[in-house]
């Protein structure tokens, strides 16, 4: 990789031997290595064991986890927040675990829409809920510092399993949640 980073360098005419570029062929594996460590992680792996018998059956929502990853395309950051709801059926899982799962799957090389179900799923693999709603809302840098170069655009991408696909009322109430709206509670 290293190796790979002075070709690099040199290809956009810097010279790898500069005294602020002598160690980036090494910082810059390493960066890269942590950046896509998502490959050396499963979903269940990063569970471990946090799911529990609990007859709870309304739902569950985690909003605004940050998440960085890099576009397979270009090999650049886009960075946003994941919100994840689901409504259990018989299991929880712990609230940090989420977040751990979306790590997992944002530390690969990725397209946004395929993170968004690839979190769904592994919701769904964990816990058998009887729906999961998830909604991912980035900033991607392939289209802010390259090609149309438009600052402050996002892109959001939504996955729905179970309950969330099938009833339009868990599917509002998640969004309208997501959105800063709460519950009604009677």
């Amino acid at each position: 990789m290293q190796g790979a980073c002075q070709t690099i360098l040199e290809c956009v005419g810097e010279d790898p031997e500069r005294e602020g570029l002598v160690k980036t062929p090494s910082r810059w594996a390493k960066a890269l290595l942590f950046m896509t460590k998502g490959y050396c992680q499963t979903a269940e792996e990063v569970t471990n064991g946090a799911i529990f018998s609990e007859d709870h059956d309304e739902m569950v929502v985690v909003k605004n986890i940050s998440i960085s990853s890099l576009c397979e395309h270009h090999m650049v950051p886009f960075t946003g927040r994941v919100h994840i709801g689901y409504i259990p059926n018989g299991k929880v899982i712990g609230l940090s675990k989420l977040a751990r799962i979306a790590e997992v799957f944002a530390r690969r090389l990725q397209v946004q829409e395929r993170l968004t179900s690839q979190i769904a799923d592994a919701i769904v693999d964990a816990v058998d809920p009887l729906g999961v709603a998830v909604l991912i809302e980035c900033s991607h840098m392939c289209m802010v510092m390259r090609g149309v170069e438009k600052v402050g655009t996002s892109t959001a991408t939504s996955s729905v399993r179970g309950c969330f696909q099938k009833d339009p009322k868990s599917r509002a109430e998640f969004f309208s949640i997501v959105h800063g709206g709460a519950p009604t509670m009677c």
